[in-house]
Parts: C-alpha cells; sequence; structure tokens
C-alpha cells in the first residue's frame, strides 16, 4: 500500500511539474484580460472584406477590438500576415508561401478581392497601438529566423502585444530570447492535432507535458471541453484564453471560463 501512495505521489509531482506555467504580472495581463480579439482581423464569412488583410485590421481597430494574427516568412525572409502555409485557399495558387517573395506575394489577390497579403510591419503601422495584437508565429519552414525578424519588429513597436504558437519550440524560443514578452502555448484535444502529427505528440500537446520547457504564461485553447491537464494548469495561474468563438458558441458562459476570448463571424461587446 505504501509502495503504491509512494509511487502516486511521485506520478502526481511529476504531472504537475511537466505541466507547470510560469508567472505573468498583472501589467502584462491586463491588456488583453476581459477583452475580446478579432481572429485575423474583423474580416466578413463571405472573405469580401478578407481574413489577415489591412482592411479587417482597420475595422478592428476602429471597432476597438483587439486582434489575432498570424505570421510567417517569404523565400526572402520578410515577415508577412497569412495563416495556410500555402496559398490554395487564400489566392489560388498551389504553392506555399515561403517559395515565393514579397514582390510575388503582393502580386496575388486576397479571396479576390483588392486586398494584398500584407507585411506584418503594414498591420502594425495600421492598427498603430490603438488595440492589444495576440501574434501567432506559424512553425512551418524557418521558425528560428521568423522568430528573431518578428521580435525585432515587436521592439520596436511601442503597443501592446503578446506572442502564441502552436509549436513548443517557438515558445521555449521566447521564453530564452525575450521573456520578458507574454508568452502562450496554443492547444487543443488531441483528435484535432493527430490529423497532422503522430498521435503521442498529439497526446503531449494537448495535454501540456511541454510546458516544462516553454513555461508559457497563457494557454489559447480550442473552444470545447477542457481536459484536466488544462484546468489545472489554469488553477495554477495560467491566463485563460479561448479560440475561436463563433455565433452558435455560447458566449456568456465562455466569458465566465476566460480571461480573453479570441472570435469570428459575430459582433460581441469589446470588453466583459
Amino acid at each position: 500500500m505504501w509502495i503504491m501512495l509512494a509511487v502516486l505521489l511521485v506520478f502526481i509531482t511529476l504531472w504537475l511539474a511537466l505541466i507547470m506555467p510560469a508567472r505573468s504580472t498583472k501589467a502584462q495581463r491586463a491588456p488583453f484580460c476581459g477583452r475580446t480579439h478579432a481572429h485575423r482581423g474583423l474580416f466578413l464569412a463571405d472573405q469580401s472584406v478578407p481574413e489577415n488583410s489591412l482592411a479587417a485590421f482597420r475595422a478592428a481597430a476602429e471597432a476597438g477590438y483587439g486582434v489575432e494574427l498570424d505570421v510567417q516568412l517569404t523565400r526572402d525572409k520578410q515577415v508577412v500576415v497569412f495563416h495556410d502555409d500555402d496559398l490554395k485557399h487564400a489566392c489560388d495558387v498551389d504553392a506555399r508561401v515561403d517559395a515565393y517573395s514579397l514582390e510575388e506575394l503582393k502580386s496575388l489577390s486576397l479571396f479576390g478581392t483588392g486586398e494584398r497579403v500584407p507585411l506584418f510591419s503594414e498591420v502594425l503601422g495600421v492598427i498603430d497601438c490603438r488595440i492589444p495584437i495576440i501574434v501567432e508565429l506559424k512553425s512551418g519552414g524557418d521558425w528560428k529566423t521568423l522568430c528573431q525578424k518578428t521580435l525585432e519588429l515587436l521592439s520596436a513597436y511601442k503597443g501592446d502585444y503578446c506572442v502564441e504558437s502552436f509549436h513548443p519550440m517557438l515558445v521555449r524560443w521566447f521564453y530564452l530570447h525575450a521573456p520578458q514578452i507574454l508568452r502562450g502555448q496554443l492547444s487543443e484535444a488531441a483528435r484535432y492535432s493527430r490529423k497532422g502529427m503522430p498521435l503521442y505528440q498529439a497526446i503531449l500537446m494537448s495535454r501540456l507535458f511541454t510546458n516544462i520547457l516553454t513555461h508559457p504564461q497563457f494557454i489559447a485553447y480550442r473552444v470545447g471541453p477542457k481536459c484536466l491537464s488544462v484546468r489545472i494548469c489554469e488553477w495554477m495561474g495560467a491566463m485563460r484564453v479561448t479560440w475561436t468563438a463563433r455565433p452558435t458558441d455560447d458566449h456568456a458562459k465562455l466569458t465566465h471560463q476566460n480571461d480573453a476570448i479570441i472570435f469570428e463571424h459575430y459582433r460581441p461587446d469589446t470588453h466583459f
């Protein structure tokens, strides 16, 4: 019996050590807590105002929402705001984003509109410190250079921002190189993640067992039930962020369960 209790205690201690978040200050959390953040900007469902476009970010800033956006590199190592690894969905081109130079990308239309793939610096200029920004770094390609160049741009920006990624090593990079920036681990149930990775990796990431390397200060978790590891991590002090809330979700419930909400396709209050 005592041996079993000792083994159980060791298991629980190890589990807690693996998922323990890092501390954040009230000042770090303040720009994001109690706010709603437009997913990829305030874009329209029919993409007449496209996602991750200057028009979508301008609309979000004018409405007073925070924004969530995605950054990655072009072939010539320019930081652009774009979600998918490839251009098929948004630009009807069967190629990866990092296979194109910035000049080549600028010749493409976003969803058949007059909007183009924007530089991250252009987005920062449009937002102009008016609203907080949640920056998701994409893990495809040369992610170390992406981290370095994104940090350079953010360091020169005077507004409020934080960073997040699905890939634990990108979160760890900011823990090592820019610990003063609020950082978060994106996560979701393993049944979603396993579509693009081995099952064991999906389980490790969904249960936040990589926190021991990344030391995230917030967990951005997909809308839906949270596993025990996520709930305990939040209980230990991680800021609670959820994505992506849609009109069919119970917004009042989400505001009760989370500190910040990333939404799309409806217009919630800017603060809660």
